[in-house]
């Protein structure tokens, strides 16, 4: 029987104007579909013009500056909708989506759906939720004791993935995809045995504890920074906020 990590993966990354989820913006978007390690991928590519200006700071990261979005990118809202029902699809499929630091990209689309679509992701969710693997609270459980950055490239590095283009939607996604394949071969006796959905059900437990630890790590460096343990998704801000 084929390992999960063998078998049919997606993957969705963006980029955007900035890293708060709340007033920040996707500017572009990218869902890739592998059914096998090695085969073709198929990738779905969303470039949006999202209406605010663009800081150079977040230019300077993905390389898309104000006058090429506004240019070449789409409104917003059938985009953010496009997404959602892409998302969707692979939900009823029971396709594994792999996201790197979910709870910035699936927050963030949420956002965006309520700011541009007057509706939440879940919605897009009701019949079918998502099965999410994320990269990065997998290996930070199943190798918690190493040292060193746990970014998307850091992760490529240490499991042998290569990354073509950096801070490229697609790209991005595909790395991730990669990663998590690599790691399952790697962490195959504690993970070929669970399931996605066990999986994705045990991220919400692990990244809960890994939020704590870093927030112990911050009070005893003299700071008092919070740190969001929801995953893969941040709870709506009440309207009143």
């Amino acid at each position: 029987m084929t390992s999960w990590y063998e078998g049919p993966l997606a993957a969705f990354d963006t980029e955007t104007t900035g890293v708060d989820v709340e007033t920040d913006r996707i500017v572009s978007a990218a869902v890739v579909v592998q059914d096998a390690p090695d085969t073709r991928p198929r990738v779905t590519r969303w470039l949006v013009n999202p209406g605010v200006p663009v800081p150079e700071a977040a230019t300077a990261v993905h390389g898309l500056t104000e006058e090429h979005l506004q240019r070449l990118g789409r409104w917003p809202a059938p985009v953010m909708y496009e997404i959602a029902e892409e998302l969707a699809e692979q939900a009823a499929m029971r396709r594994p989506l792999v996201v790197m630091n979910a709870p910035f990209d699936l927050t963030l689309l949420d956002r965006e759906l309520r700011r541009h679509r007057a509706s939440p992701l879940g919605r897009w969710l009701e019949a079918s939720p998502l099965l999410v693997l994320d990269p990065r609270v997998l290996d930070k459980h199943l190798d918690r004791y190493r040292k060193g950055s746990r970014t998307l490239t850091a992760l490529c590095a240490h499991y042998g993935v290569t990354l073509d283009s950096a801070h490229d939607a697609a790209s991005d996604a595909q790395a991730a995809l990669d990663v998590v394949r690599a790691l399952g071969r790697r962490f195959a006796t504690r993970l070929e045995r669970l399931s996605p959905a066990e999986l994705h059900s045990l991220q919400t437990t692990w990244h809960a504890a890994q939020a704590r630890g870093l927030e112990a790590w911050f009070a005893r460096s003299g700071s008092a920074e919070a740190v969001d343990p929801a995953w893969p998704l941040r709870p709506g801000m009440p309207a009143a906020a």
